[in-house]
């Protein structure tokens, strides 16, 4: 029971580190929460700082989701006799939810899409990759980051049901389809505002050509 504790603990403070803050401080010298959005993302800073402080952001916060699986990963090869799918699971819901409440940052944090992202690759290349895919070119034919990070965020649990290999760790369809929910359930929550104005057609609308 110690090990899935502290996986998740770990996953969690992995989660927590805030590099959208981090990042818009070094660079810009202002907190992204506080601008924009006020969403401690990718999407956010590169509204509000530029395209290097995304990129940057960006590829820490998936980091975040491939270090957390690791861990967990790693943790079921030295401790013996544990369920290592759930490691896994553990892991990558916590780091999400670490991401999403930052304990390090009052616990405001962002929507945990890129972390996600990671998580995903990680737990089954070929679903994260089919994920990724797809919400790239909704993202890229809508301009609404939201309808592509939502979108896969659905599909995640459809294509466990049809897809058993390429996981990190073999378990059964049933489990990972609940940890595919579950993520997919905090992705959507964390999307409840986007939702509510893609309804009311309202929705913010992304562009890469004039930002620095």
């Amino acid at each position: 029971m110690a090990t899935y504790i502290i996986v998740a603990v770990i996953a969690y403070l992995l989660g927590s580190i805030s590099f959208s803050v981090i990042i818009s401080k070094k660079l810009a010298g202002v907190d992204v929460r506080e601008k924009g959005s006020g969403n401690a993302g990718t999407t956010n800073v590169l509204r509000i700082v530029g395209k290097k402080a995304a990129l940057i952001t960006l590829i820490c916060d998936i980091l975040k989701g491939v270090v957390a699986i690791l861990v967990a990963f790693i943790a079921g090869k030295i401790v013996k006799d544990l369920d290592n799918a759930l490691l896994v699971q553990l892991a990558g819901a916590f780091v999400i939810i670490g991401h999403t409440f930052p304990v390090f940052f009052k616990f405001k944090g962002g929507k945990g899409i890129a972390t996600a992202i990671g998580v995903l690759l990680m737990t089954n290349w070929q679903i994260g990759l089919i994920c990724l895919v797809f919400g790239i070119v909704l993202i890229v034919l809508t301009r609404m980051v939201s309808v592509g990070s939502i979108a896969a965020a659905i599909l995640f649990p459809v294509l466990v049901l049809f897809i058993n290999q390429n996981y990190i760790v073999a378990s059964s369809n049933l489990s990972y389809f609940v940890y595919s929910v579950i993520i997919a359930v905090l992705v959507i929550f964390n999307h409840r505002e986007n939702v509510k104005r893609l309804l009311s057609g309202t929705e913010n609308t992304i562009s890469f050509k004039n930002t620095n």
